[in-house]
C-alpha cells in the first residue's frame, strides 16, 4: 500500500501534496497559450531540436497505440501522429488540452484523442499502450514514483517508456552559465515577455529540485522498468530516460 507523502517540492518550497497539485494546475492554466514561448525562453529555442531527437528515439510506428502524458499543447503528439501512430494526449490540465486541440485543428492534424488524466491514477486499462511518452512534464507530477508505476501498468508487455526532462548539466563551465541564465534571467524575461514572472520562477526552481540523472534512473528502475537508459543532452541540462516493460 502506498504511504501518503507528507510534503513535496513546489519549486524551492516544501508543501503538502494537494497544495502542489493545485498550484501547478493554476500555473499551467494561466500559461497554456504561452507554453511554447515558455519553452523557447527556458531553452533558447533548442527544445524543438530536443523534441525531434526524443521522438526519433521513441521510433513510433504506424498503427501503434501511444500515450503522450502531460502532452497538453501537442508538440510531441503531433510529431508521432505524423509517423502514423495512434496517439492519446493526456494532461491533468483542461486548459492545456484545449490549447492542443486548437493547435491540432489549425495544423490539420486529425485522429488524436485528448483526455483529461492524472498521471498518478490514469483512467486507462492495463496493458493498453505500446509506448508512453512524457516531455517536460514529469517534474510537475506530485507523486513521481506513483506515476511511474501507473505508466508501467498501462504499457503492454514489451512496451517502452520515454521521458524528456530538464536536468542538471555536468559540464562545469556551462553549468555556471546555465544556472545564471535560468535563475536570474529567465524569470525576469518571462515577466516581461509573457507577463508571468511567478510561473517562470516556479519552473526554473522545479528543475533544480528534480532528481539528478542517476537518481531518476533508479526511480524508473524501482517502478519495474528494465533496460533503463539515460541519454544526456548538453552534459545533462536535458536528459532522455527510457525503459522497457519486460
Amino acid at each position: 500500500m502506498d504511504m501518503p507523502q507528507e510534503t513535496v517540492s513546489l519549486g524551492f518550497r516544501d508543501v503538502a501534496p494537494e497544495e502542489k497539485t493545485k498550484a501547478v494546475g493554476e500555473i499551467f492554466a494561466r500559461v497554456a497559450a504561452r507554453y511554447d514561448l515558455m519553452n523557447d525562453l527556458m531553452s533558447g529555442g533548442m527544445h524543438r531540436l530536443w523534441k525531434d531527437q526524443f521522438v526519433a528515439g521513441v521510433k513510433p510506428l504506424p498503427g501503434e497505440a501511444i500515450l503522450d502524458l502531460a502532452g497538453g499543447t501537442g508538440d510531441i503528439a503531433f510529431r508521432m501522429a505524423r509517423r502514423g501512430a495512434k496517439v492519446t494526449v493526456a494532461d491533468i490540465n483542461p486548459a492545456m488540452l484545449a490549447e492542443g486541440e486548437r493547435r491540432a485543428a489549425k495544423m490539420g492534424i486529425e485522429g488524436l484523442i485528448f483526455t483529461v488524466a492524472n498521471a498518478e491514477a490514469m483512467p486507462f486499462a492495463d496493458a493498453g499502450f505500446d509506448a508512453v511518452t512524457i516531455a517536460f512534464g514529469i517534474r510537475n507530477v506530485t507523486d513521481i514514483p506513483k506515476a511511474l508505476r501507473d505508466i508501467h501498468r498501462v504499457l503492454k508487455w514489451g512496451g517502452r517508456f520515454h521521458c524528456l526532462e530538464f536536468s542538471s548539466t555536468q559540464w562545469p563551465g556551462f553549468a555556471r552559465l546555465y544556472d545564471a541564465y535560468s535563475m536570474q534571467l529567465v524569470p525576469k524575461i518571462g515577466g516581461i515577455v509573457a507577463g508571468d514572472q511567478e510561473a517562470y520562477q516556479y519552473l526554473v526552481e522545479s528543475i533544480r529540485r528534480f532528481p539528478k540523472m542517476p537518481d531518476f534512473a533508479r526511480m524508473v528502475t524501482d517502478a519495474a522498468f528494465r533496460r533503463v537508459q539515460v541519454t544526456p543532452i548538453l552534459g545533462g541540462a536535458v536528459a532522455i530516460h527510457s525503459g522497457w516493460k519486460v
